[in-house]
């Protein structure tokens, strides 16, 4: 397996301020990597099948480096930044392992950022919230010189992954392996969204974030439409989300992907490790359908794959045997997830923790909308492919979402058609602005012979 690529990175970053005892945060993720052996999971090739080795609890090593001189804010700052940014790039080596590191930088003798980073394998979005509750936890037992309160694991993430093994073959994968060929039979295997450049031959997973949000009474709106179709507001989500997909890529018919956590059993909820699953959501998109109908097939569609689950995306990629293509994710290449993983917060006894935004943003999809509920309004994100997408495009697409959703919740019957994405400033320049010309040409000729006349002139442009 070698040198895993960083795209596959995950973690947090947290300034603490304070006396911060670095002998009982060794301590803490000691213990903590003790606790759950995902942490210390290595996976070797045996024969071109990898193999999880579990390597026996030790100590944990922190890292700990220095900033240097004391310096200007700013510049402090930014070399944080940078920091933080070079250590969550830093590859795993899967074979070797681990799979989880922890390093310290510090400012001065009562100002220092943890850095925390997971290789994905290992963790999904809801393990955070178990990481962060456990280190809280455990320092504070350490400082106190006290067991911790927390229970041992009812499970080892090898006895789930034995149980997915044993219990998914035969007649019941062939059910759920017969749902998602009969589902993705013919589908379109290209979302044909206009980029600002060339798609390259090989994507790099470098990526960018655009943040918006949705007003409280809009939220309440959407959240009411979708309660009387008998719906969930991320299917009301996912609903506006692939019309605006569909608009812009003219497309009849758009597969989006989406996660779910997988974790139906109150004994995995505790544990650090892969347990989401993905699911290809393919809805038809039809402008003379109303909202409304796109959001009763949406609920249709999202129901039936969340009974069909279980089945492993990567299997099911390995199955359907789609060719590949080095530029693009296969099956699917725009995802719509609502985050409802649990938000704990990390709280070190004495100290004041203070998470530091990460600027690293690698992106597995052309285009990712994640959202979540922040009391009555929402937050999303558009997480983009910079090699593909400028961050104004995404703006654009980011109001087209939000002005799709201002109608339809309040004229849910609208067709999709009628549905006006443009904000005033576009109408002025597509009608105006771009029809203001002074510039001479050929009045008798027509668009197309024009651009064969600049053919002619210069072939090689």
């Amino acid at each position: 397996m070698g040198l895993s690529g960083a795209a596959y990175n995950m973690g947090l970053a947290v300034r603490l301020e304070g006396a911060l005892d670095i002998a009982a945060l060794e301590a803490t993720l000691t213990e903590l990597v003790r606790r759950h052996e995902s942490l210390r999971t290595r996976f070797e090739n045996l024969d071109g099948v990898g193999v999880q080795v579990v390597d026996p609890a030790g100590v944990t090593k922190l890292g700990v480096e220095e900033l240097g001189p004391r310096q200007d804010p700013a510049d402090q700052e930014a070399q944080i930044a940078t920091w933080i940014r070079d250590r969550r790039s830093q590859r795993f080596d899967l074979e070797r392992g681990p799979p989880f590191r922890a390093q310290l930088l510090r400012l001065e003798p009562q100002a220092h950022v943890l850095s925390v980073s997971l290789h994905h394998i290992v963790a999904d979005g809801w393990s955070m919230g178990v990481l962060r509750r456990e280190l809280s936890e455990l320092y504070q037992a350490h400082l106190e010189e006290r067991g911790s309160q927390l229970s041992e694991p009812d499970l080892r993430y090898a006895d789930y992954a034995l149980w997915q093994r044993s219990w998914l073959q035969g007649e019941t994968l062939g059910r759920q392996l017969d749902y998602w060929r009969e589902c993705l039979s013919n589908a379109p295997l290209v979302l044909e969204l206009p980029t600002d450049r060339p798609r390259p031959a090989a994507a790099s997973f470098q990526g960018a974030s655009h943040r918006f949000e949705l007003p409280e009474e809009l939220t309440t709106r959407l959240r009411g439409l979708a309660r009387r179709e008998g719906a969930t507001l991320f299917m009301a989500l996912l609903a506006g989300f692939q019309a605006i997909l569909s608009r812009w890529s003219r497309q009849s018919e758009v597969v989006v992907g989406t996660s779910v956590a997988g974790r139906a059993h109150r004994q995995l909820e505790g544990l650090i490790g892969f347990f989401t699953n993905t699911l290809a959501l393919r809805t038809r998109v039809d402008e003379g359908d109303s909202f409304q109908t796109l959001l009763r097939r949406v609920r249709e569609t999202s129901l039936e794959a969340y009974a069909h689950q279980d089945m492993p995306f990567e299997k099911l990629v390995a199955e359907l045997a789609p060719s590949r293509d080095l530029s693009r994710a296969p099956i699917f290449q725009a995802m719509c997830v609502l985050q409802n993983a649990p938000a704990e917060p990390l709280n070190f006894a004495g100290l004041k923790t203070t998470a530091v935004s990460d600027d690293v943003v690698t992106v597995k999809h052309d285009l990712t909308l994640m959202a979540w509920e922040t009391g009555p309004g929402l937050r999303l994100t558009l997480d983009y492919a910079t090699e593909l997408f400028d961050e104004a495009t995404v703006a654009r697409f980011a109001q087209h979402l939000v002005r799709l959703f201002e109608q339809v919740s309040q004229e849910p019957e609208l067709r999709l058609a009628a549905v006006d994405l443009l904000s005033a400033e576009e109408r002025h320049q597509v009608v105006e602005a771009w029809n203001a010309t002074d510039a001479a040409y050929p009045r008798d000729l027509c668009v197309h012979q024009l651009f064969e006349a600049q053919v002619l002139r210069d072939p090689e442009a």
